[in-house]
């Protein structure tokens, strides 16, 4: 029996573009009227989909011209992607966990467009992790907190969900895979303001992360851990 496959979100899980992300979605959606803030996102909105959070933010303020919506997602990105390149650093503990664990098969799985994920791999040297081997819900078509978006990947890796390991920092990512039927971990950097879902495996930093994931190979896949992983 293989190893069981790391599905990881990136923001907030591998690198820490959330707070550049919030300023600049709240640049962005106060320059069209809808009232914003950077607490909005790291509060209500952490890890959902743009378009999601604009058709909420509609409902409350009212409708905004299309049109401008584009024009102002467009800018907000390009934006965006100059500070990723510019100013992006990693989780704390991400890439010591990707050492210890460089046996098991691994892939990221986010709710941002490719280029997005391929801009902070690249700015923050975790590229060589993965390669290729990121999934976007632009590219399926369908977004956490919905499960399509893991089976989605696990399938294009030729990995059924119960041999999946799901790590999330975000409670739409945290959701998405527990209704996929995967092992998920939530990287809880927040318990004091966020709760872990039922099922969940809390962990509060990922240097943790290691140890939880060798146990659970060695517990629910009955396999030994590979020595040249042990370490971190």
């Amino acid at each position: 029996m293989p190893l069981p496959l790391l599905l990881f979100d990136c923001d907030g899980t591998l690198v820490d573009s959330e707070p550049l992300l919030a300023e600049e979605m709240t640049a962005g959606l106060n320059s069209v009227g809808l009232p914003f803030a950077s607490t909005d996102y790291l509060g209500e909105f952490r890890g959902a989909r743009f378009r999601r959070i604009v058709a909420e933010l509609q409902q409350r303020y009212g409708n905004v011209d299309p049109d401008q919506l584009d024009r102002m997602e467009v800018s907000m990105r390009a934006n965006l992607a100059t500070r990723l390149a510019q100013e992006l650093t990693t989780i704390p503990g991400a890439q010591e966990a990707l050492d210890t664990l460089a046996a098991y098969p691994s892939a990221v799985v986010s709710n941002g467009p490719e280029s997005k994920i391929r801009t902070a791999l690249e700015a923050t040297g975790l590229s060589h992790y993965f390669g290729k081997r990121f999934f976007s819900g632009y590219t399926a078509n369908c977004w956490k907190p919905e499960p399509c978006l893991h089976l989605h990947a696990a399938s294009i890796m030729g990995y059924s969900a119960h041999d999946c390991i799901a790590i999330d920092d975000a409670l739409v990512g945290v959701r998405a895979a527990l209704q996929a039927g995967m092992t998920v971990i939530h990287l809880n950097r927040f318990p004091d303001a966020e709760t872990t879902p039922e099922n969940a495996i809390m962990i509060s930093n990922m240097y943790q992360l290691p140890a939880v994931v060798e146990r659970l190979t060695r517990e629910y896949w009955q396999l030994p851990v590979p020595q040249h992983s042990i370490g971190g």
